[in-house]
């Protein structure tokens, strides 16, 4: 019987190598970045072609490369930087396995230009499915140009997987944002298709961080910086106010390197506690520097998930980073007085507590009430003590929580949190006395000014009003983006929207299916747009916003299922409109909130599957009750 158990052809062991390091463009483009870097390049410039499909070019100014260096760097597991085992966990440069070029050599066509600087002449070096076609002595600057084209000419399977343009485009801006993060005294340019996207001058942290996220971040940056014999934590977050609805700004690297950890995520979330709102994310740029021996940066083929020998230790020390800088710059309360050297000047501080001083506060109303026994509620009925009018503080009170509360009317006509109170085409299903329908001529009762108890025939029904909106907006955009045209609300001036350079590619991808929702949006160069119009739903005034809010929600969807750009939007669009919980309703809005619901062709749940309301029978009450 014939043996059956062969070896691979190098090729195509170098295809299925590349499988796990070359995913998509962007892959490419974060692994010759890096080289770039190891090579000591100051400038370093990246080049892209139909969002890397047709080419990636990186042109770098490094220490370059010798005729035999250049050949063996294609090589699989080729490498300068491991000689034993002990190497491996002492790794302080950004690649180090040698797979990165054999792979992409493995999937496209390289070309590679390479020249140090003692020698006279530099070589050139052209490779296709792994295998040297060309290769000669050339004039060249001195450092390392790279081009790879035609992504994954030879396995189409692969390259029909890819996604859009647009969306290729926007992981390479999210690979080189990373990279060029990490090195701001390097200068890093990004070209797409002729036109130049990014031009990062070499500079300070801070500096390379405004380039990226936007100039009206210099002022709310907040400067983090703690050394300690066992890791140094350096960087910058963001004050409260920049927090978001969404994962947005926020980047973490370990020795320079960026990484995804939902755990050191978690400890910086727990540094802003109380300071922004439980379903907000603050904004960060933070690096860790320890010792490679503590850390494995090896667990996974693009090496942005790491293991910490102690991570526990590594959480409390940023934790502890943040919320330091936060209470040095006095966006946080702290109880260490020794931070601001001007407390301790103080008359109170500085001064003794003298014996007449003592006497006078031990004599006071307000002391013996607190140090008397059984005196903790006792009021002085003195004329003269502050608290005389307390029981007025009360009764003026009631009477205000009274009015508050009374029913409010003539809401027909406004327009409040996003929810229009127009009324229903039709008889509404509301009035069809239906068992299982509320009942329209009885009272709505809110509840926590989330929830809406409404009574049926045969019980009551719990409805959210968060989910009930969400609901009737997704159906209302749902045939809106499908019909001849949304309904738009004109800007009485145009509104100016400036944006940074990764959001400003998605809007320009996003503006046909935007504009099927109602908004009017025109490309005005340089990362600037002009809103001349919106969706009849979102309130004049909050158009930008709107817009920015969009773009992180359609940024950070997260869903299993594949959506179209357009659905995604509709469903993004609903939740942001929708009234929050937490808004108090009159009860012409909570009635207007209930018919529109049920006028819906699914009410029962939102786009996401989550109930808007739950059905309480009186079948089910009187069992609760033993009955």
């Amino acid at each position: 019987m014939a043996d059956i158990i062969e070896l691979l052809p190098d090729n195509i062991a170098n295809q299925i190598a590349a499988g796990e390091v070359i995913q998509r463009p962007a892959s490419a483009v974060k692994e010759l970045l890096e080289n770039a870097v190891d090579a000591g390049a100051t400038i370093i410039k990246l080049v892209v072609t139909d969002a890397g499909k047709a080419l990636i070019s990186v042109i770098d100014n490094g220490k370059g490369m010798s005729e035999t260096d250049a050949r063996m760097a294609f090589e699989r597991h080729a490498t300068s930087k491991i000689r034993n085992i002990e190497d491996l966990f002492k790794i302080k440069t950004m690649g180090f396995r040698g797979e990165a070029l054999a792979s992409i050599a493995a999937v496209a066509q390289v070309e590679l230009k390479t020249r140090k600087a003692e020698d006279e002449l530099g070589t050139y070096i052209e490779i296709e499915n792994s295998s040297v076609i060309k290769q000669e002595a050339c004039a060249s600057a001195v450092g390392t140009t790279i081009s790879m084209k035609n992504l994954f000419f030879n396995v189409p399977a692969r390259r029909n997987f890819l996604k859009s343009n647009a969306a290729e485009m926007r992981h390479i801006v999210d690979e080189f944002i990373r990279v060029s993060m990490a090195f701001p005294e390097i200068f890093f340019s990004l070209t797409s298709n002729g036109q130049e996207v990014f031009h990062l001058e070499a500079g300070s942290l801070k500096q390379r961080i405004t380039q990226i996220i936007g100039s009206n971040y210099n002022a709310k940056l907040v400067s983090v910086k703690e050394d300690t014999d066992y890791m140094n934590i350096y960087g910058f977050v963001g004050k409260p106010e920049t927090a978001k609805k969404t994962r947005g700004d926020q980047y973490l690297f370990v020795n320079s390197r960026f990484i995804k950890s939902a755990y050191l995520n978690h400890a910086v979330n727990n540094a802003f506690e109380g300071m922004i709102a439980k379903d907000s994310f603050p904004s960060y740029v933070l690096f860790i520097d320890l010792d490679p021996s503590v850390v494995d940066i090896n667990v996974h083929p693009t090496k942005q998930e790491i293991k910490f020998e102690d991570e526990k230790i590594v959480y409390a020390f940023v934790q502890a980073a943040v919320k330091h800088a936060l209470a040095q710059f006095s966006i946080a309360p702290s109880l260490d007085f020794t931070l601001n050297a001007e407390i301790q000047g103080l008359d109170a501080v500085s001064k003794p507590f003298n014996a007449e001083q003592r006497e006078s506060a031990a004599t006071s109303n307000l002391y013996k009430t607190f140090t008397g026994k059984h005196q903790a509620h006792k009021i002085e009925p003195n004329e003269k003590s502050e608290l005389r009018h307390w029981r007025d503080f009360f009764e003026t009170n009631k009477e205000a929580g009274a009015a508050k509360h009374e029913p409010q009317t003539g809401l027909e006509d406004k327009q409040i949190g996003g929810f229009s109170y127009e009324k229903s085409p039709g008889k509404s299903k509301l009035f069809t006395q239906d068992s299982r329908l509320p009942l329209a001529d009885t009272a709505f009762i809110q509840l926590h000014n989330t929830y809406i108890i409404a009574a049926t025939n045969n019980g009551f029904m719990l409805v959210h009003q968060q989910h009930a909106h969400e609901r009737i907006l997704y159906e209302r955009y749902s045939t809106s983006v499908h019909s001849a045209k949304a309904v738009t609300q004109k800007s009485l001036f145009p509104i100016t929207l400036e944006l940074a350079t990764p959001d400003a590619v998605l809007l320009e991808d996003l503006l046909p299916d935007i504009a099927a929702l109602g908004y009017e949006v025109e490309p005005f160069g340089n990362n600037t747009f002009i809103i001349q119009g919106s969706p009849a739903d979102v309130a004049q005034g909050n158009e930008k916003h709107s817009i920015e809010l969009l773009l992180e929600q359609f940024k950070h969807f997260s869903s299993d299922i594949k959506y179209s750009k357009r659905e995604k939007l509709v469903r993004c669009m609903s939740r942001q409109q929708a009234i929050k919980a937490g808004q108090a309703l009159g009860q012409q809005e909570m009635k207007q909130l209930i018919e529109q619901l049920f006028d819906c062709n699914t009410p029962n749940v939102t786009p996401t599957g989550s109930p808007t309301y739950l059905e309480f029978k009186e079948d089910y009450l009187d069992r609760m009750f033993g009955k």
